[in-house]
């Protein structure tokens, strides 16, 4: 039997990881831009993991890499 309520989960520790729409904001281009980036860049960070939902890198990595290559200050 349904009640209608829907069980809630709490996600912490999660701050640390973008996926393409972040870094879309971060380096100010489209998600599009992102994903041709991130796949024929050879020196764009590896994705932290790759799940259903999309691939999923570590916060650091991208913004150190984005002040390497002058994207972002």
């Amino acid at each position: 039997m349904r009640t209608g309520l829907r069980s809630s989960t709490t996600v912490v520790g999660v701050e640390h990881l973008i996926g393409v729409a972040e870094i879309a904001e971060l380096l100010g281009i489209t998600r599009q831009a992102v994903d041709k980036l991130t796949r024929t860049r050879g020196d764009f960070p590896a994705p932290a993991a790759v799940l259903t939902a999309g691939r999923i890198w570590e916060r650091e990595a991208v913004e150190q890499r984005a002040r390497e290559t002058g994207r972002i200050k």
